[in-house]
């Protein structure tokens, strides 16, 4: 595959998954009435459902990573080159701020709107680097073992990290970035961004050291 097409897969699908992230979340609250809880729960099941829809769709052109750590960890396995690797996290950022300006704009809300809810503190660090480590695991363990499954195993995890961390999982630099562009429900101020992104590349990887040990003996023995 041309690395024109990949390019222009990761950069579509990412900015399809912030459209569905802030779209959905913008929605939600309006919806909810004041409900966080449910607010939260209408935006993971958009999100999950999102992701299934758009891993598998591009998953055979680009890898459907959207996600610059996750591209990360794949470019120190020896999975993709250095050259794509690059291209792609550039072109993921551009798609995810892409993609909240045109959630922005389908709400009637300015294309730029910067966040102002801080999402601060070490509960929500830790969060950050869990749900990251937790992501590039069942990555990892997915494509070894269930291949066919990963978008759903992708796409149900990080339904399910929407609830249990305590920083409604971003565990992507690329979504973390751009959503300091929507002063909405899924917004995060920018000055919050710099710890957020440093516990996600600490947890991917942490996590690509640690399930390169787990898998050694079955990689070892194919």
């Amino acid at each position: 595959m041309k690395l024109s097409r990949k390019l222009a897969a990761e950069f579509v699908g990412t900015a399809a998954l912030l459209a569905i992230v802030v779209g959905s979340g913008i929605m939600a609250e309006r919806l909810a009435a004041g409900n966080d809880a449910i607010a939260l729960l209408c935006n993971s099941l958009a999100i999950a459902a999102g992701l299934v829809v758009l891993i598998y769709g591009f998953g055979v052109i680009s890898g459907a990573h959207f996600n610059p750590a996750v591209t990360l960890t794949e470019n120190l396995g020896g999975r993709i080159e250095s050259t794509t690797g690059i291209y792609s996290i550039l072109v993921q950022i551009v798609g995810a701020v892409i993609g909240v300006m045109i959630a922005n704009l389908m709400f009637e809300l300015p294309a730029i709107n910067i966040a102002t809810k801080a999402r601060t503190g070490v509960g929500q660090y830790i969060g950050e680097f869990v749900a990251t480590f937790g992501l590039i695991g069942v990555i990892r363990l997915g494509a070894r073992f269930w291949p066919n499954l990963v978008g759903t195993l992708v796409a149900c995890y990080i339904g399910s990290a929407c609830w249990f961390t305590s920083s409604t999982s971003f565990a992507n630099p690329a979504v973390t970035i751009a959503r300091t562009l929507s002063n909405t429900f899924t917004g995060i101020s920018p000055e919050s961004v710099p710890m957020f992104i440093v516990m996600q590349l600490i947890g991917a990887i942490t996590a690509m050291m640690f399930f390169n040990w787990l898998l050694l003996e079955v990689e070892n023995n194919e």
